[in-house]
């Protein structure tokens, strides 16, 4: 870290075209804490987020909608800072890139680097992913001409395009990373990074022609400037790169870019190649972290398992899902989102340990002292040794970015100092009036390993921590305090104030079935039927009992079966998409019904002639469980069906 007492740090700025999700909140926790921390540590921190309101899948989701762009990010943008609010994120600034301040910088930009020679007029052609918004070089495509990054199909476009000079500056990039091993982190991005950049960087292209809802090229309107270009200049107009030039040298030598791993290359690579054009500080740390999946199943809108950070706080809490974000997996790792983790944690950690933790030692003070810190001559105790590892081992962990390690460092003091209650069993030294100095030599070492706890989780859980300092009897706000000045044993003389419970307790069978039915219901609410038809209509589909006598693989279907089935009058050969659920011996012999008037139809070279019965239960259109629809007794083969 840099030795100076500046903290620069900033979110990527978040695309409008959809709502808030978890990795949004993630970034945003992430940097808030870090914020939080660096606050308390006795920097001066710039803490930025905002909202990225350009380009082309602005303004067809903006069509889409019978709205113009501006109207469309104007009521978008609202709910990210919405998510500010709820996320209790203590950032500096918002900036939008629909601002006129941005606006000025990123065309004072351009039109600097088009008077240096480091942007020029020229075509392009090439695979351009539209989701992307990117042109996407040959030797990156993904298989089948896809794009690397999202997967889906390039289309081959060609336009006349302004180019900034990449190339020129790549040597140069190169032998900043290979002199600062933390400008990209974790190693993993690192590594990603350099190979990329030795593999050959070509001149970028940086506007377009084929839209019009972005920033236009000064002097040449028929072009907008592209949307990554544009974006990531956010980053300097919040700092003052235009208009406070003295902002912007307090600021910029000390900034931070917090990503996801997905825009790596547009901030390890594009960005820093136009500020070293532009003459500009490199960043000190762009640190890239992982994906969240939900219950082992990649995140998507199709899918329904988008988490929203608004359901999930309003059920859980703030603190406990901050906590859980921070925890659950070593950040720039990928992580895995499970509401049964997140109760899980709420339980163990938050309720058992630091609740238990809280509530004991207050219930002592309060029985044996009577609500007030006892002093004793030396407070020097185990925990008061270890005290001073965790704040050394946090700062470590902190520096980083490993919030995971910072508060398992954490969690282990507060289970030691539950530990400690065991061991001196304070129960027994009230009633033994000799223990009385050792009585409040205990008590002491519980308190202040509290004061001290609530202290460290301030940048994590702000209001658990603030909440716990009120329980104290301490009335400022925790995360005003400074870490460095902590001294163990300050606490002795305060006056406790009234308990709550930090967080209660979830039961877990209870919370399994209230999910089971509230699933249910979800499932039955988005239940589609069809037009609604008259007895005359039912009337027109033919269904009978039959038996299945023989059943088939077939060989150029992977869902086929090739069924022989007996309708007593006759028998017919029927193929049936069920080979997913059954093994041919349990079919065989089974009694069904069968729709007997359908249209024969050809499958796979086999004439099929009939539809097999069958109830689903299906997700996203793909069947997860199947049943085939039997009559209940025995009957008669060939029986109708009414």
């Amino acid at each position: 870290m840099c030795d100076k007492k500046i903290f620069y740090i900033t979110t990527p700025i978040y695309y409008v075209n959809d709502i808030p999700h978890i990795g949004h909140a993630y970034t945003t926790t992430a940097c808030d804490t870090i914020s939080r921390y660096k606050r308390m540590k006795g920097y001066d921190v710039f803490f930025l987020t905002g909202t990225d309101e350009h380009g082309q899948k602005i303004q067809t989701a903006a069509e889409a909608k019978g709205l113009t762009p501006q109207q469309l990010v104007d009521e978008v943008h609202q709910t990210f800072k919405e998510l500010c609010k709820l996320l209790n994120a203590s950032n500096d600034d918002f900036i939008r890139t629909t601002e006129e301040r941005h606006v000025k910088t990123v065309q004072a930009i351009f039109s600097k680097l088009i008077e240096q020679g480091d942007i020029y007029k020229g075509t392009y052609s090439g695979y351009y992913c539209v989701p992307d918004e990117t042109y996407v070089p040959e030797n990156a495509m993904g298989p089948n001409k896809t794009c690397p990054d999202c997967g889906r199909p390039l289309t081959i476009m060609e336009e006349e395009s302004y180019f900034f000079k990449a190339s020129k500056y790549v040597p140069q990039l190169i032998e900043y990373y290979e002199t600062h091993l933390k400008a990209v982190m974790p190693k993993i991005r690192y590594n990603e990074i350099m190979s990329f950049l030795k593999s050959g960087v070509r001149d970028q292209s940086v506007s377009r022609t084929s839209l019009k809802w972005g920033i236009p090229v000064p002097g040449d309107e028929k072009h907008v400037i592209y949307v990554w270009f544009d974006a990531l200049i956010n980053y300097a107009t919040a700092a003052g790169y235009l208009d406070d030039p003295e902002k912007f040298a307090h600021w910029w030598p000390h900034v931070r870019h917090m990503v996801g791993k997905d825009i790596i290359r547009f901030h390890c690579v594009t960005w820093p190649l136009l500020l070293l054009a532009l003459g500009v500080d490199l960043p000190v740390e762009i640190f890239a972290h992982g994906w969240w999946t939900v219950d082992g199943d990649k995140m998507s809108k199709s899918k329904g398992n988008v988490v929203d950070p608004f359901k999930i706080v309003k059920e859980y809490g703030l603190d406990p899902f901050r906590y859980f974000l921070m925890r659950e997996v070593p950040f720039g790792n990928d992580g895995d989102f499970s509401e049964l983790a997140l109760v899980g944690r709420i339980n163990s950690d938050l309720a058992n340990d630091l609740g238990n933790l809280l509530n004991r030692t207050l219930q002592m003070i309060r029985s044996y002292r009577g609500g007030t810190v006892p002093a004793c001559v030396d407070s020097q105790s185990e925990l008061s040794a270890m005290s001073v590892e965790v704040l050394e081992k946090v700062d470590r962990a902190m520096n980083d970015y490993a919030f995971d390690d910072a508060l398992k460092t954490i969690w282990e003091f507060i289970r030691r100092s539950n530990k400690f209650i065991d061991e001196t069993a304070p129960w027994k030294l009230a009633k033994d009036e000799t223990q009385s100095e050792r009585l409040d030599f205990v008590l002491l070492n519980l308190y202040e390993a509290l004061r001290l706890s609530a202290m460290l989780i301030a940048p994590f859980m702000p209001e658990t921590s603030k909440r716990i300092w009120t329980q104290l009897g301490i009335t400022d706000d925790p995360t005003s305090s400074q870490y460095d000045s902590f001294t163990w044993g300050d606490g002795k003389g305060n006056i406790i104030g009234a308990s709550e419970v930090l967080f209660p307790r979830i039961d877990i069978e209870a919370w399994k079935k209230e999910r089971e039915e509230k699933k249910l219901q979800e499932e039955s609410a988005v239940i589609e039927h069809e037009a609604e038809i008259g007895i005359d209509g039912f009337k027109t589909v033919e269904m009978r009992v039959a038996r299945i006598t023989k059943c088939e693989e077939i060989p150029k279907s992977k869902k086929l079966y090739k069924l022989e089935v007996d309708l007593g009058y006759e028998k017919r050969t029927v193929c049936s998409g069920i080979k997913a659920f059954f093994k041919p011996d349990e079919l065989e012999g089974k009694m069904i019904i069968l729709v007997t008037n359908l249209k024969p139809v050809k499958l796979c070279g086999v004439e099929s002639n009939g539809m097999v019965l069958c109830a689903s239960v299906k997700r996203d259109g793909v069947s997860e469980q199947l049943t085939i629809i039997t009559p209940e007794k025995d009957i008669p083969l060939g029986s109708r069906v009414s």
